[in-house]
């Protein structure tokens, strides 16, 4: 890495991006763009089509057949974003910190606690940021009761009911879907990625974890449906949902507190407007919902019913984890989302899977947490 480049507070950071596929262009490659000091230099992609595609969606932009054709290049380079395969994740994060790049990778970093464990001390001794792309932190409506649980207008919350359903009957295919666990598949690390990261900064660390995962439909081989209930040191309880099997979708927030309840239907706006090509700085507002689809607070009554009164969505804001990634560059801060933390999810994660294989709850060790 150039380290006059970085130190110059007005010269862009360019950037290199492995993979062009959903990740990569639908969410990595747009919010780099957008964000004000980092420049996409380079995508990596051996699919020609995937090539012609980042030109025309990005102009100025390099591509390359391979990372090592990329990393060949660190010195030209200021950040590596990994937006490929999961198995491919940790391979191509040690190899861009071995060549002295930070890195952000999508998630989940790794398959396992410890490799994410082992990523980050590699980052801490070779001084380079290390973090994990979880871009539903800044989701409209975790942000939301992230609000309302901290202005305490729930009151001590008890339960936190998150959802991340889906209807897809028929499968898709691809590696998400393969039961090979070397591509680290499977909605119970896809989805469950997300949840698990809110309820920890929500409520922050998890003692005990009950989980059930389950393949529903006919030719899948990947969990498709599953269920995680965890127990906070604090003593709240969160119940987590993800599914592509869903044919009724739930609330996708339900918070009770010990004086009201939050409850909140419908996903973010956000990745349906990258999806369409829509994008953040463009002058038309972003991340935010119409009134119809406000969550409700309240007591005693179903918000189905008319129930509570309707609280504003705060704005989904995507743009602020490359924004805050561009400032922990400059500065040497601390990156918006660390590798120890991710590394918490996927421990939790690991005990998910073995609590649902051995039907039983599993208590999280307290040593060093």
């Amino acid at each position: 890495m150039d380290d006059d480049t970085t130190a110059t507070p007005h010269a862009p950071l360019r950037v290199g991006l492995i993979g062009y596929g959903l990740a990569g262009s639908v969410f990595h490659a747009p919010l780099v763009a957008a964000t004000d000091g980092l420049v996409l230099d380079t995508v990596v992609t051996a699919n020609p089509e995937r090539q012609e595609q980042a030109r025309a969606e990005h102009p100025q932009v390099r591509t390359a057949e391979t990372a090592d054709a990329l990393l060949a290049r660190a010195g030209e380079l200021d950040l590596i974003v990994i937006a490929s395969p999961n198995r491919t994740h940790v391979p191509l994060a040690r190899a861009a910190l071995e060549a002295g790049l930070p890195v952000v990778v999508d998630k989940p970093l790794a398959a396992t606690a410890a490799e994410a464990q082992s990523l980050a001390a590699l980052a801490d001794s070779r001084g380079l940021l290390l973090s994990a792309f979880q871009n539903r932190r800044w989701d409209n409506d975790f942000r939301t009761v992230s609000r309302l649980v901290a202005d305490g207008a729930l009151g001590q919350v008890q339960r936190f009911e998150s959802r991340f359903e889906r209807w897809r009957p028929l499968p898709k295919g691809g590696w998400r879907e393969s039961g090979d666990p070397a591509e680290i598949g499977g909605i119970l690390y896809d989805l469950g990625s997300h949840l698990v990261d809110q309820a920890l900064v929500l409520f922050g660390p998890a003692t005990t974890v009950y989980a059930e995962v389950d393949v529903r439909r006919a030719g899948t081989e990947a969990d498709d449906d599953a269920f995680i209930a965890l127990t906070h040191r604090g003593g709240v309880r969160s119940h987590l949902w993800m599914s592509a099997t869903t044919a009724q979708l739930g609330p996708r927030f339900r918070v009770l507190g010990d004086r009201a309840g939050y409850v909140k239907y419908g996903l973010d706006p956000q990745e349906a407007a990258l999806r369409e090509g829509l994008r953040p700085g463009s002058g038309a507002p972003w991340g935010v919902e119409s009134e119809t689809s406000w969550g409700r607070l309240g007591a005693g009554e179903s918000p189905l019913t008319g129930g509570g009164e309707p609280v504003p969505t705060l704005p989904g804001d995507y743009p602020a984890y490359y924004a805050a990634i561009t400032e922990a560059l400059r500065t040497g801060g601390r990156p918006p989302v660390t590798a120890g933390e991710a590394a918490e999810a996927l421990r939790v994660l690991e005990a998910a899977r073995a609590s649902a294989a051995g039907g039983r709850t599993i208590t999280l060790a307290e040593a060093g947490r």
